[in-house]
């Protein structure tokens, strides 16, 4: 369907990569819009495919305003697709949705309903039933077939099986209760205002591979000043497809380390340590009882502490302290003090004596061995039943000795 010269309102964005006959599918979700298909434009964005990707987004051209971009195959680049897919975009609004899920026939209507005000800029999260991808669905495919995707919605939406795994974090994210809502901004079923992606940059195209880039944008959005919004009711339903599980997980972890690089702070940190560890639900109470304690020790002074640590430091050694605070004896020698509140970091640094890092110390931005002797303070108390082993496994990576208080861990390497 050729454009009538009036521009969209709402711009969808599909990467994909040789899923011709689920981009078919998608497609004809897509017809069955309620928003008039005059109103809306369809861009793939090809990541390379082999298929008939082409030939099926072209299929659909007496149906639907579609748009085609193909770039060479250099690997996962789901990123840079979307990116492409986004400059091609007409409409004020960017529906970004994946190749292989079926689309609810009010999805582009209720994306449009979230950004109504137009006083509030938002990120809006859609919904995905069926989204586990840990779990087989495959029975999900029957439903389907033999319901259609509308009725099976209506028959399993209360289903715990059938919700959107973020089902609980959405709940919060809805009420107010939630402090990271950026971490749930999946690009199965998500949308923004074009100015808002542009004026923050789009995605991040040096994350290759699976996972992390939506999560790293939505929090570039935040930092923005864009506010976060669940619409339910803007829903599709997954297919169950085959997954690597696993791999998927590594290539997360991989590009969390790029994120972090790209954001040198406490929360990204946490975000890193579930990646490798495979898990993420958890982000939000990590995060929590990061700032929970960073609230109760902000007046914890140590300098006493590391007045008695440094005693037994070798002179000339290079120093690192890992929970440094705010006040440096006058005995320590220059140091690198890490903290997690950034406040006390820069009083620490303000004059010019040590540097510094906002850091919680699960991934430094030091180098492997770059110290000699790594002192961890009883300001990292609070933490240390849940990160131990990360925070031991960090200062011995980046120290070749590692101090901890008498009384506090008992550790001395």
């Amino acid at each position: 369907m050729g454009s009538d010269g009036d521009r969209p309102r709402v711009s969808v964005v599909i990467p994909t990569y040789n899923r011709c006959e689920m981009l078919r599918t998608s497609l004809e979700h897509l017809t069955r819009q309620r928003l008039p298909a005059g109103d809306f434009e369809v861009i793939v964005a090809d990541d390379g495919s082999s298929d008939a990707t082409r030939e099926v987004v072209e299929s659909f051209a007496d149906r639907l305003r579609v748009k085609y971009h193909f770039q060479e195959d250099l690997g996962f680049r789901a990123g840079t697709a979307r990116n492409a897919g986004a400059r091609l975009a007409d409409a004020p609004i960017l529906v970004f949705l994946d190749t292989g899920p079926l689309f609810g026939p009010d999805l582009l209507l209720r994306h449009l309903e979230a950004h109504g005000d137009d006083d509030v800029r938002r990120a809006v999260i859609g919904y995905a039933y069926g989204y586990r991808p840990e779990k087989d669905m495959s029975w999900i495919t029957d439903a389907v077939q033999r319901l259609g995707p509308e009725a099976t919605v209506a028959r399993y939406a209360d289903d715990p099986e059938f919700q959107d795994v973020r089902h609980p974090q959405l709940q919060n994210v809805v009420s107010g209760a939630d402090l990271l809502p950026w971490r749930l901004f999946f690009t199965i079923n998500c949308s923004v205002r074009t100015e808002d992606f542009r004026a923050v940059g789009g995605f991040d195209e040096e994350f290759h591979g699976w996972g992390g880039e939506d999560t790293e944008l939505a929090f570039r959005l935040s930092r923005h000043g864009v506010r976060f919004h669940v619409a339910e009711d803007a829903w599709v339903v997954d297919l169950p497809h085959e997954r690597e599980q696993f791999d998927l997980w590594e290539q997360l972890a991989r590009n969390m380390l790029h994120f972090l690089a790209q954001h040198r702070e406490p929360v990204v940190e946490i975000g890193l340590a579930l990646a490798i560890k495979h898990l993420f639900w958890s982000y939000e109470e990590d995060y929590r009882g990061l700032v929970t304690w960073q609230e109760r020790v902000r007046d914890r002074d140590v300098a006493a502490e590391l007045a008695e640590a440094v005693r037994h430091v070798p002179p000339g050694a290079k120093i690192a302290i890992l929970g440094a605070g705010a006040d440096i004896p006058p005995s320590m020698p220059p140091a690198i003090v890490l903290d997690f509140d950034a406040s006390l970091v820069a009083r620490a640094t303000a004059s010019g004596r040590h540097v510094g890092h906002h850091t919680m110390g699960l991934r430094t931005p030091l180098a492997e061995q770059s110290v000699d002797t790594v002192i961890i303070t009883s300001r990292m108390a609070g933490l240390w039943d849940r990160w131990q082993d990360e925070l031991l496994a960090e200062a011995r990576r980046i120290g070749r000795e590692v101090v901890v208080p008498a009384g506090f861990g008992g550790v001395h390497d």
